[in-house]
């Protein structure tokens, strides 16, 4: 470049410059402008320069928008369809769409969320909400893209259908088609009202279909209530040329069942041939139903029975999961007196369980979240290709076994696995004697704890013979007891103990005693015991019963409450002291005394004294916090074996007992088997205890 010509681009500049400094525009007179309104404006200014074509709809966009509310949305009788919602109005012919978006309370024209510019001056929203607008469409234009024919039905009222019996009430819900609310009319709730075991959001079930690009997921659509009585109603979606899918419920008569059938028809045309499994997602959290969290928290669980096998659950004390890769006949939520459950008439395939613990200040109101995930056999060309049974009731014995025979007499569901009966053998004793008889005594009398009472006794009377022979060995041993003290004080010392214990057995076998002979009947009546410790918690027929001033014996009957945190007292003892618990510890102190009293005393286990008065307090921690028909049982049955042993020490002769014993140790007597292997284990002792002392004294010789 030379001189001149950089001379000639420096005058053209300074006359540019000079042009644009002479025409600029003079200064308004008026007052100074306004800070806030100099900001504001500013900000508009950069959200308008925010605005760029990425975020408009382009032409295309606008004719496919077209094409899929003509095929998807809601048709008129010109073919021409209609798609409403979230405050989008839209109405396609195929070719091109009309209708408007609601952006802050103004309706902005579709067409013109294809130009930024015209939008933002004309409508005046601000680029932010042209830009969730134009969002807005493209979200609606992906699903009708993704739903096709199901896409009509993303929008709607979230309405209910009432099914309803004598037992049970349930809500049908319009979205998702499923079982919103069900509510027992022969159950309380401590909060007022009926029991409640599904509320607003608190459950939700689906079933998902999938193929290669499309999920359809029936908690996403609005369905329609055809074919409503007051009994079942079909939850339907017409897809369009012959195409259907819905859910029909059936409520049993006078059951807590209600049948849930897949039906379709025309699916092929949406779900691919080679799609052979629908998935089934169920999510629930578990409504606290008792006033007492602790016990409840603690009998609530997972539960599910294997195809042909038995019954199996997720820990009911703390957070758990499991995943099952064989086929599950049923899944259930179970509470501790509550439980919901889906039985498939053909199996789950699998099963993916997951149970998480609610803590008091996550949510007093909720004991757990579960969750159960599954896949079933799915055929798109089917009219029916799933049903189920929805079990929702109380875990009450005989109900469970009802429907387990009326709805599948060929098919064993083990249903009664509900309610925890204990182990096997336990098991068969509530099973066969306490819970017939228990059923019996309700029918005849109202008052629950008159029921416990007559069944105490009843009980007592069976295991009688096994508490006499264990009464008449307890006095042999007393009457011996003179004897014993003069072979401990003859054989004193550790040194001894081997003699003393064998002079001891000689006296037993003279005299025809058994040591171990009152402990067999004990041993037989423990299962029983057992038994009654796991029927009492679960018996769903002493939930709300009172009786004297317990108000319900299937809780914790407290006289005594305190609020706060105590270390260890509330975690393991709670915070009240129940009186039928505290009666029974006094009565088993009272019973324990009684027992050692009859017992001969023994040098050789001193200590064993002071566990037995111990053992009754340790009843008092554990108990405490169990079900007052529990403690009340226990606290009867107590009393009565004092009664018992009371009446059997002044019954028996105990002259005539000690005259018999005195002439069967005259008498050759054969040994038992046992007194024969016990001795001759006592005499190997005592000979290896003689070798180790020799071995001893030749040791401190040598030294």
């Amino acid at each position: 470049m030379d001189k001149n010509t950089m001379y000639g681009m420096l005058l053209m500049g300074a006359v540019l410059l000079g042009f644009m400094w002479l025409n600029q525009p003079e200064p308004q007179p008026g007052p100074a402008p306004d800070m806030e309104v100099t900001q504001e404006q500013a900000q508009a200014a950069a959200d308008n320069l925010l605005a760029s074509p990425s975020d408009s709809l382009t032409r295309g966009q606008l004719v496919m928008l077209a094409d899929a509310v003509a095929r998807y949305g809601v048709q008129d009788s010109t073919g021409t369809g209609r798609i409403d919602r979230d405050g989008i109005v839209l109405t396609g012919n195929g070719t091109e769409v009309t209708g408007h978006i609601r952006v802050d309370s103004v309706d902005v024209p579709v067409g013109m969320l294809a130009n930024p510019a015209m939008a933002l001056t004309s409508s005046g929203i601000s680029s932010k909400a042209y830009s969730d607008a134009v969002a807005r469409v493209k979200t609606l234009l992906r699903d009708l893209t993704q739903y096709q024919g199901f896409a009509r039905y993303l929008q709607g009222t979230n309405d209910t259908v009432r099914l309803a019996n004598d037992l049970i009430s349930l809500d049908i819900s319009t979205k998702g088609a499923m079982i919103a609310a069900a509510e027992l009319s022969k159950y309380d709730s401590f909060r007022g009202g009926n029991v409640k075991v599904i509320s607003g959001n608190d459950d939700a079930y689906s079933f998902i279909l999938s193929s290669a690009d499309r999920e359809f997921d029936t908690r996403d659509f609005y369905f329609r209530p055809t074919e409503v009585t007051d009994s079942s109603v079909l939850m339907s979606l017409d897809l369009g040329k012959g195409t259907e899918f819905g859910l029909r419920y059936t409520l049993l008569p006078d059951s807590y069942v209600v049948r849930l059938d897949v039906e379709q028809k025309g699916m092929q045309s949406i779900i691919p041939s080679n799609v052979v499994t629908m998935d089934f997602v169920w999510r629930q959290r578990m409504i606290r139903q008792e006033e007492g969290r602790m016990f409840e928290e603690r009998n609530s669980a997972i539960f599910y029975k294997y195809a042909g096998g038995g019954v199996d659950n997720l820990k009911e004390t703390s957070s758990d999961s499991k995943e099952i890769n064989e086929p599950v006949k049923w899944l259930a939520f179970k509470n501790q007196f509550f439980s919901m459950a889906f039985i498939a008439r053909n199996s789950f395939n699998n099963a993916a369980l997951q149970s998480t613990v609610l803590s008091v200040n996550d949510d007093a109101d909720y004991l757990k979240e579960m969750e159960a995930i599954s896949t079933l056999d799915y055929n798109p060309g089917t009219e029916s290709p799933a049903s189920f049974d929805i079990l929702i009731g109380p875990n009450l014995y005989p109900m469970l076994s009802a429907v387990d025979k009326e709805l599948y007499p060929d098919d064993d569901l083990d249903l009664t696995e509900l309610v925890p009966l204990g182990w096997p053998i336990v098991r068969w004793i509530n099973t066969l004697i306490v819970i017939p008889v228990f059923n019996i005594l309700g029918s005849v009398f109202s008052n629950y704890g008159i029921i416990i009472l007559i069944l105490t006794i009843f009980i007592k009377l069976i295991l009688f013979p096994f508490t006499y022979k264990s009464y008449m060995s307890q006095a042999k041993m007393r009457l011996l007891n003179p004897e014993i003290q003069a072979i401990n004080e003859k054989y004193p010392g550790q040194e001894n103990s081997m003699t003393r214990q064998q002079k001891t057995m000689e006296l037993y076998s003279k005299a025809g005693a058994n040591p171990m002979a009152g402990c067999l009947p004990m041993l037989l009546q423990f299962p029983v015991l057992i038994a009654m410790f796991a029927f009492f918690p679960s018996c769903i027929e002493l939930r709300g019963q009172s009786f004297l001033w317990a108000k319900d014996l299937s809780a914790p009957d407290a006289i005594l409450t305190w609020s706060g945190n105590i270390p260890l007292v509330t975690e393991y003892f709670g915070n009240h002291l129940s009186l039928f618990c505290l009666l029974m510890t006094v009565t088993n102190i009272i019973y324990t005394k009684f027992t050692m009293a009859n017992q001969p005393s023994s040098s050789a286990m001193p200590g064993m004294k002071w566990m037995m008065y111990l053992m009754p307090l340790m009843f008092l921690v554990f108990f405490n916090n169990y079900a007052a028909g529990l403690s009340y049982y226990y606290f009867l049955s107590l009393l009565i074996t004092i009664v018992q042993m009371y009446i059997f020490r002044h019954v028996v002769n105990e002259d005539k007992m000690r005259a018999k014993m005195a002439e069967a140790a005259k008498k050759p007597r054969k040994k038992s088997g046992f007194m024969a292997r016990l001795e001759e284990a006592q005499r190997q002792q005592q000979a290896m205890l003689r070798e180790q002392q020799k071995r001893q004294g030749g040791a401190g010789k040598r030294r």
